[in-house]
């Protein structure tokens, strides 16, 4: 009768340690496999080969506001561009806008995750160039930063919107999401000025050469031989003459780090789902992501050396005279109007 009790004993704990042994292996087997799916919004298709590392390259960020409270921002900013394109006369039409395609030669395409990206020179554009490299599978990295920024601004690197026919250009802006990002005009000129005049680069090289000869020789009085062969001490006051000058202005569109924001992206044509700005850069970049349901695959990265223009501008425009001053807020003026922003005494 012992012998009994105890082979069922046995039996009994053997089907109790099997059970255990299941349980414990869905358990396990559950902790390795996604808890959630993605499905973008503004993409129909899955592609089980588009698999980054949660958050590539940048710790996850996540806003203090609200995604209410970012919509709602999103709103405001579009309501008053509707408000102040309605009242412009600066207002081409798309058929014009796709006749003449050059004029959507910014607005890069990411066919995969149907996104329509309007870079905008000296707000963020290399970070956005980086993370669309990593989410377009055109670096072999995960890591936006890990990519050398002049790589992102290689021609050839990304398809843009007028490569495209006029109806698949009219497909893309209907059905793909659409954003850029702006920042306040003098503060993006100071900050054109600085990196295309004052660094030690071979980009800095070509501007002084291609243009700081030029500015020199224009609106310099007794400008040094050196100076004229090389070009290299442009003051900023110069370099707001030349912008200011009507002979530039009538001669040809401004190179793209001091062309207004406004001609670069259209925003009175083309109806951008998020319009972002680099005063509230992550949250806004944040936005764009959670849109595209792109957050659980990328962030946007964030810079350790955060920019120090803005308390520059004050500095470089001290020395500009008041009718400079005008002349260079006219040329911007729509930018100003159109995205909220204030240049005292002139607005």
């Amino acid at each position: 009768m012992r012998v009994v009790i105890l082979r069922r004993s046995k039996q009994l704990v053997l089907v109790l340690l099997s059970v255990f042994g299941l349980w414990l292996g869905v358990i396990v087997m559950n902790g390795k496999l996604p808890s959630h799916h993605v499905s973008l919004v503004f993409n129909q298709k899955t592609d089980a080969t588009d698999s980054f590392p949660a958050n590539a390259g940048t710790e996850k960020y996540l806003p203090e506001k609200s995604i209410t409270t970012l919509e709602t921002e999103q709103t405001q900013r579009k309501k008053l561009a509707k408000e102040v394109c309605t009242l412009s006369q600066k207002k081409p039409n798309l058929d014009s806008v796709i006749k003449d395609r050059v004029l959507l030669d910014h607005i890069i395409v990411d066919e995969e995750h149907r996104l329509l990206y309007c870079y905008v020179p000296k707000v963020a554009c290399t970070n956005w160039k980086r993370l669309l490299m990593v989410l377009m599978g055109k670096a072999n990295t995960t890591n936006p930063l890990a990519i050398v920024a002049d790589d992102s601004h290689r021609l050839n690197v990304f398809r843009r919107l007028d490569n495209y026919t006029g109806e698949e250009i009219r497909y893309r802006l209907d059905h793909f999401m659409k954003f850029m990002f702006i920042r306040h005009p003098f503060e993006r000129l100071v900050s054109a000025f600085r990196n295309k005049f004052g660094q030690n680069s071979s980009s800095a090289d070509y501007f002084r050469s291609r243009y700081g000869r030029q500015i020199i020789k224009q609106y310099r009085t007794n400008a040094s031989e050196e100076s004229l062969s090389r070009g290299h001490d442009v003051t900023f006051r110069e370099f707001v003459q030349y912008i200011i000058d009507p002979r530039t202005v009538a001669r040809a569109n401004f190179n793209e780090h001091w062309r207004p924001m406004v001609d670069l992206c259209l925003p009175c044509t083309i109806q951008y789902n998020v319009i972002g700005k680099y005063e509230s850069l992550m949250d806004d970049a944040w936005l764009v992501l959670e849109k595209a349901n792109l957050n659980q695959k990328v962030s946007f990265p964030r810079s350790d050396r955060p920019s120090s223009t803005n308390s520059l501008v004050e500095e470089y425009t001290k020395h500009l005279t008041r009718e400079e001053l005008l002349h260079l807020y006219h040329i911007y003026e729509m930018d100003f109007r159109l995205f909220d922003y204030h240049s005292p005494g002139f607005d």
